[in-house]
């Protein structure tokens, strides 16, 4: 019975299967699925936190570590300390760090905006449309989830939860592997 218990968690384990409830875990998993940015999520306008709108189009050129987040979920609020370190060490070097809440921006709005504030968050932070979010989370329900992205719009590796110790090392990894990447957003005709 103890090996048939074993052999399951490996087995779960290996599939990715525990990876997607909890956002503590703070593994990479290879993007099966999207692996780059469609034109269609690139030129969406995002509602920006401090007013106005934006596009991740806007930040073509440019290392982009997206980060799906929400104001009630634990790990990404501990996120956002190393977030806040990363966009700071790694801004000259063309790396932008974009937060985007899931939620409903009018229910969300003084959450997120606490947030900003409690952390003094020194990146971009907005709200992701429904079809934004669900075509960046790519079916997992679980958040945070982070996407390094290259100059040229490739996902280079998707984190799936947020570890304190073991993530952010991965992330700096990921991180360089997309600064080796000199091109830009591919133009799409």
């Amino acid at each position: 019975m103890r090996s048939l218990v074993v052999v399951l968690l490996v087995t779960l384990s290996a599939s990715g299967v525990g990876q997607q409830r909890s956002g503590l875990l703070g593994t990479s998993t290879e993007d099966k699925v999207l692996k780059s940015l469609p034109r269609t999520i690139l030129d969406s306008d995002l509602k920006a936190a401090l007013g106005g709108s934006f596009r991740l189009s806007d930040y073509s050129g440019d290392v982009l570590v997206v980060n799906l987040w929400a104001s009630w979920c634990a790990p990404c609020r501990v996120q956002v300390a190393s977030l806040v370190k990363m966009q700071e060490q790694l801004r000259a070097q063309g790396v932008k760090v974009i937060v985007l809440s899931t939620e409903n921006p009018d229910r969300s709005a003084e959450g997120v905006l606490d947030s900003i504030r409690e952390y003094e968050v020194n990146y971009q932070f907005g709200w992701a449309p429904s079809e934004v979010s669900a075509t960046l989370m790519q079916g997992r329900d679980a958040i945070p989830q982070t996407l390094v992205i290259s100059r040229s719009g490739l996902i280079v590796k998707r984190f799936v939860g947020f570890n304190p110790k073991d993530t952010p090392p991965q992330l700096e990894l990921a991180i360089q592997e997309a600064l080796n990447d000199k091109g830009g957003f591919p133009e799409q005709h």
